[in-house]
């Protein structure tokens, strides 16, 4: 049997899948146009929030700050010249022996008011007692034998030089007699005026010497009061002015005085002018050396427009204050607004200072909280929590 030979039969060949690179290019493609597509959705709505924000700040009205308010009131001030002085006792004087001696009496008593002539201490005396004894003696026998030499010297019996030895004599005894009396007297110690005696510094039986302080004795009433003005006050100043003065001890209270000496020369080394006041001083509280606040007041009174310094905003600039008035905030709503305005200010008293120009008396002004504002500013007043404001405050301790 025949077999018919073999054939082959054609072959398929399975065929190769393209490249897959166009396909991830297109994914990246794709991916690439969604995040762009979600980062500009992103800055679309953070833009529309911005624009939202901005339209919404244009158009926000802040709520108006609280403040308190004061007028500009018209004050007839008494210029002063200011300065620091010192109490001075009218007369002062550390009381001492003259004369050596031993204490055998003292007749005041610490802090003791005396009289001129008071004696105060009293040195044993006993040695020149004894010895003006025998001293006026010898002075009645000088006296005797003069007068009994002039009678001889009438009737002849005697000379002139014998007159005259005895009339010498005579002297030289009254004249011994007058030391002892002397040094007696000073050796009794008195209060050479009037005056406020200070701690005793001796005691009874105690040997002092010349010079030894025995206390200190003031006269206090009235007072002196000495401080120094710069040369330039020489034009605003002169004897009989008043003066008022102060003291931190007792600070509600105030002396009334009169400035009566102004020193006649100028010190080289700080050119001021050295002046004293006399005060009363009647019911003795101004001590000497306590320290003073002085005024020298002019002997008339200016007008004046004066505010609380407290409403002054300083500047280098300029100062200026905030003045209020009726008008429209940022809303077109009625409120009362702060306008700023420049001012020139003067003297400063107390709590107050002077406005020299730019306000007049009776506009009301901010006088606290100045620093929030802003020109145009709205606000609202709570005088209730303002200060109280005083031309002479009175610190309070606490």
């Amino acid at each position: 049997m025949m077999h018919a030979p073999l054939s082959s039969a054609p072959s398929h060949e399975v065929p190769t899948s393209p490249p897959r690179s166009g396909g991830r290019l297109k994914r990246w493609i794709i991916g690439v146009v969604v995040l762009l597509a979600i980062f500009a959705g992103l800055v679309a709505i953070k833009g529309a929030q911005i624009v939202a924000m901005i339209n919404a700040g244009e158009t926000f009205v802040p709520p108006p700050e609280s403040v308190t308010s004061a007028q500009a009131e018209s004050f007839g001030w008494q210029a002063t010249q200011g300065a620091v002085g010192t109490v001075l006792a009218v007369r002062g004087v550390t009381l001492s022996a003259e004369l050596p001696g031993v204490i055998s009496d003292i007749r005041f008593e610490s802090g003791a008011s005396v009289k001129k002539g008071q004696v105060l201490v009293q040195l044993d005396t006993s040695s020149e007692a004894a010895q003006l004894t025998g001293a006026e003696a010898d002075a009645a026998l000088a006296r005797l034998t003069r007068d009994r030499v002039e009678k001889l010297l009438t009737q002849g019996a005697n000379t002139q030089s014998e007159l005259d030895a005895v009339r010498a004599r005579a002297v030289q005894a009254e004249a011994a007699v007058a030391h002892l009396k002397t040094l007696i007297a000073k050796k009794v110690i008195r209060a050479p005026f009037e005056g406020r005696v200070g701690i005793r510094q001796v005691e009874l039986g105690q040997l002092v010497s010349p010079g030894n302080p025995i206390a200190s004795l003031q006269s206090i009433t009235p007072a002196f009061v000495e401080f120094q003005l710069p040369q330039q006050a020489l034009a605003q100043v002169k004897q009989g002015q008043k003066v008022r003065i102060r003291v931190d001890v007792f600070p509600g209270s105030t002396w009334e005085g009169e400035l009566t000496t102004i020193n006649p020369e100028v010190e080289l080394s700080s050119r001021n002018v050295r002046m004293r006041a006399t005060v009363a001083n009647a019911d003795g509280r101004l001590l000497p050396g306590m320290f003073a606040n002085v005024e020298v007041l002019a002997e008339k009174t200016t007008p004046v427009v004066a505010i609380p310094a407290t409403a002054v905003l300083f500047a280098p600039y300029g100062d200026s204050v905030f003045t209020l008035a009726e008008g429209k905030d940022a809303a077109g709503k009625k409120a009362l607004l702060a306008r700023q305005q420049f001012v020139r200010l003067g003297e400063r008293r107390g709590d107050f200072v002077e406005v020299t120009s730019g306000l007049k008396a009776g506009q009301t002004v901010v006088s606290s909280g100045v620093f929030k504002l802003k020109n145009g500013a709205a606000v609202v007043l709570n005088n209730a929590l303002a200060p109280p404001v005083e031309a002479a405050p009175q610190p309070v301790n606490p």
